[in-house]
């Protein structure tokens, strides 16, 4: 490979497009590869540049992705039964706060928000079979 990248084309790859390929030396004993369709690119550093760039972009998309599968797990946001906007939108506010303040209790004690929720559901069970709010009568 050359500092300004070889054009290939990759058997498989939809349409019958080429792509440039350029080698990255990381360390004297590790070398990756880069793979563009942008044809237009010639110098390895700024591939590499763009590239970071974008892994950032990732990083950061994939952290939202997570919150929201939390959100999702531990607030049961998607399970608002309302039909009003009005309603949606304070069920999801609520939500929110839920999940902000299982975050801060994580923070603080160094546990994650599934063991927070986990340990709360189970203190609530704990106390209602020792003293229950509902006694239910056995016939």
């Amino acid at each position: 490979m050359r500092e300004c990248g070889k054009i290939i084309k990759i058997k498989a790859f939809p349409f019958n497009k080429k792509v440039k390929l350029f080698r990255v030396t990381i360390s004297t004993n590790r070398t990756d590869y880069i793979v563009t369709n942008d044809l237009s690119q010639s110098l390895t550093d700024v591939v590499l540049h763009v590239c970071k760039i974008r892994w950032k972009i990732e990083e950061f998309a994939f952290g939202i992705l997570r919150k929201h599968r939390e959100i999702k797990q531990l607030t049961g946001i998607e399970s608002c039964q309302c039909r009003k906007a009005r309603l949606q939108r304070n069920h999801i506010a609520c939500a929110m706060l839920v999940w902000l303040r299982l975050k801060n209790l994580a923070y603080k004690t160094g546990q994650t928000v599934y063991q927070i929720k986990h340990n709360l559901l189970s203190n609530y069970l704990i106390q209602q079979l020792k003293r229950p709010d509902v006694y239910m009568c056995l016939a």
